[in-house]
């Protein structure tokens, strides 16, 4: 097993967001949507970190849709039932809707373990999409402290102080904005991509905070 990998088992202790909330390009996968112009249709069969093999990878035209193999473990941890009480939800202002296609399609097709699909592990526990904001169309827009997290929250009922939030934010400080007006919400910075380390950073992040605004609470 790789050394990446083999940090994944460690399930850091404590609080776990009521929400995480995932950025999808150059957070989940790669590359950014909007560098593509086809409907993913091809797909490629690869090793899903150990655990048997899947669609590790979908086309659009010659170009390769995969998830990162940080992301991959933390969707199959989510998976296995390791982080109790979390949801999932997906804030990501795809650039057009073509974009939004792309990625859309790519969900439906992408393994997370063999014959289970990225969208089915994304929308566990909802039943429809509400936790998939996706896009900039309106009420969407380029600003995701704007509207996809007001949006979330009101559609899932969880407060900003449940959320956890990972971005790559190599564009635009979404972290950063995000946290100055979303008050409440924990986030993490995935710059090259969600690894091991940066997924259990935003774990232990948000277990940190919600400890210190229980003791807040108490005094």
């Amino acid at each position: 097993m790789r050394a990446g990998l083999l940090a994944m088992c460690a399930v850091p202790e404590g609080p776990r967001p009521g929400l995480c909330v995932l950025d999808m390009d150059m957070c989940v996968w790669r590359p950014e949507m909007y560098e593509l112009d086809e409907i993913p249709v091809r797909t490629l069969e690869g090793d899903l970190n150990g655990r048997g093999r899947g669609i590790r990878s979908v086309f659009s035209g010659p170009r390769e849709i995969t998830m990162f193999d940080g992301a991959l473990a933390a969707l199959q941890e989510y998976h296995d039932g390791l982080h109790p009480g979390m949801r999932l939800a997906v804030a990501s202002s795809a650039d057009t809707p073509l974009a939004v296609q792309i990625g859309r399609a790519a969900m439906e097709v992408l393994e997370v373990l063999p014959g289970v699909t990225l969208l089915e592990v994304l929308t566990k526990g909802w039943e429809d999409e509400r936790n998939l904001q996706i896009g900039r169309t309106p009420p969407l827009s380029a600003q995701k402290h704007l509207t996809h997290f007001p949006i979330l929250r009101e559609a899932t009922g969880y407060s900003y102080d449940q959320m956890l939030f990972y971005d790559d934010s190599n564009w635009s400080d979404n972290c950063g904005l995000v946290e100055t007006h979303c008050k409440g919400v924990v986030t993490q910075r995935t710059p090259r991509g969600m690894g091991a380390a940066e997924w259990r950073a935003g774990l232990e992040k948000y277990a940190r905070v919600a400890r210190e605004r229980e003791a807040a609470a108490d005094r």
